[in-house]
């Protein structure tokens, strides 16, 4: 590459570098899962236009406190040993949406997909906390 070519052009070569940059923030703000993300608001909608499944990543006992309606339980320190029950839902090309407290736990659960091929995965973002934030029903 000429540096006569370099210097003329910077302004490319820095956009370059400031797109590389939102793209490694963004993979590591998502916990480097490869998941897309949905919100609480487009979650609903996105259930019903998309048939996406909701599965709740957290323990049984924080599940049993309050879920999103009709989510399944798988937590994450068992998703590895469940994929078989998730890959009914691959075949059937229905999205999967993880969801947990925070979003941390969904995120480790979506890069276990990820790895093992699972392709339209996405992460509730902001967890179950954005979801109550604004005000939709929990199944108990």
């Amino acid at each position: 590459m000429d540096l006569e070519f370099v210097t003329s052009n910077w302004h490319l070569f820095a956009a370059l570098i400031v797109i590389s940059l939102l793209i490694g923030f963004d993979s590591v703000r998502r916990g480097g899962s490869g998941a897309n993300q949905v919100s609480a608001v487009q979650l609903p909608q996105f259930i019903n236009k998309e048939n996406a499944v909701v599965v709740d990543v957290c323990e049984p006992d924080e599940f049993n406190k309050g879920h999103i309606p009709k989510a399944i339980n798988i937590p994450v320190s068992k998703i590895k040993d469940q994929l078989g029950q998730l890959e009914k839902f691959r075949t059937k090309n229905r999205p999967i949406v993880l969801s947990c407290r925070s979003g941390q736990r969904a995120s480790r659960a979506a890069a276990v997909l990820r790895k093992n091929e699972f392709k339209s995965v996405y992460t509730l973002s902001g967890g179950l906390a954005a979801w109550e934030k604004e005000n939709l029903p929990l199944e108990r």
